[in-house]
């Protein structure tokens, strides 16, 4: 989604495409995941798939509930859907930056937003895919008010206030960048995606 003007429904539509792509990897590739294949790091440095989906459950516990709030507060005023869905620059400044591909530019992530811990149990893979199911139900919310009038703290500097267009486009595309990374260790690993039972 690189254009920073798009219409609404399309704009929603690939970012609930985008979440259902990402409910399948995380119901059919990391939930059978024992816990030695989620915790396994591929060096002392570099984070297991585990780890990968704890950083994105720390993120969307920040996020997911300012994000229901806000839509909530704006359901009460009775805002209602723009045609456009608009981006700030910022926020597609921050969007494009975390396109890049892990192996091109890596991030340090802020402590508060690091994995707890190197031996997660299993659990880890539920709590995010409950996650990406209440993203999807905000998204489909964000759909009925104006995005582009409802501003979200940023996590790392909260005085920085991202457009909702902006900030769930982010999230979507930081939640693709880590499970790629997930899937590389894993790869990486030799852990093979088990074959989905029918």
């Amino acid at each position: 989604m690189p254009a920073a003007v798009r219409a609404t429904s399309d704009f929603f539509d690939q970012l609930t495409n985008d979440l259902l792509v990402l409910r399948v990897v995380a119901q059919q590739r990391f939930r059978p995941l024992s816990a030695e294949e989620l915790n396994r790091r591929p060096s002392p440095s570099r984070w297991s798939a585990g780890q990968c989906l704890e950083h994105l459950n720390i993120v969307g516990g920040y996020y997911l509930p300012s994000i229901a709030a806000r839509i909530k507060k704006a359901q009460e005023r009775g805002s209602k859907p723009a045609q456009i869905a608009k981006s700030g620059y910022i926020g597609r400044r921050f969007i494009e930056a975390m396109r890049a591909p892990v192996s091109e530019k890596t991030y340090v992530t802020p402590q508060r937003y690091a994995p707890t811990g190197t031996r997660l149990p299993r659990t880890v893979a539920e709590v995010f895919s409950r996650q990406i199911d209440e993203l999807l139900r905000l998204v489909l919310l964000a759909r009925q008010v104006n995005a582009n009038a409802i501003r979200i703290p940023n996590a790392i500097f909260p005085l920085l206030l991202f457009r909702l267009t902006d900030q769930l486009e982010f999230l979507v595309v930081h939640i693709q960048r880590h499970i790629a990374q997930a899937e590389a260790v894993l790869t990486g690993n030799g852990v093979a995606a088990k074959a989905s039972v029918g």
